[in-house]
């Protein structure tokens, strides 16, 4: 059976400054943590969740978004982390580097979405 690596919630919240420096969408943008218990329960989801790693990646984005741990950039963390999190588990990221594939995360906040998520993640979905 192959390790998982899953993310620390140290690495969660460093990303967060990260993506907040790099990717600015608001003046008010803060990089402040609003509760580090749901960074936590994120992972422990996604360790949960049966299935393959584009099973566990989506529900660690979906779980990232929904919980909302962050003051700001909650989409924009979620997404970097998966990244992350496919790539340390030396599984391929299939979304392109295309603004149009970002509109999927637009609902993830309120909607169960993993099964778009899942094919976003695998390459198999087109922008909406």
């Amino acid at each position: 059976m192959v390790k998982i690596i899953y993310p620390t919630p140290e690495k969660i919240i460093e990303y967060n400054l990260l993506v907040l420096n790099l990717i600015k969408v608001k003046k008010a943008d803060s990089p402040k943590v609003l509760s580090r218990n749901k960074i936590t329960e994120a992972i422990e989801e996604c360790k949960k969740i049966k299935g393959d790693i584009y099973n566990k990646a989506a529900c660690l984005m979906e779980s990232l978004v929904q919980k909302h741990p962050f003051a700001s950039g909650n989409r924009r963390t979620a997404f970097i982390v998966t990244k992350d999190f496919l790539i340390s588990n030396k599984a391929k990221f299939n979304i392109k580097d295309d603004p149009k594939y970002a509109r999927v995360m637009v609902g993830v906040r309120v909607l169960c979405l993993i099964s778009p998520l899942f094919s976003l993640l695998l390459g198999q979905i087109a922008y909406f």
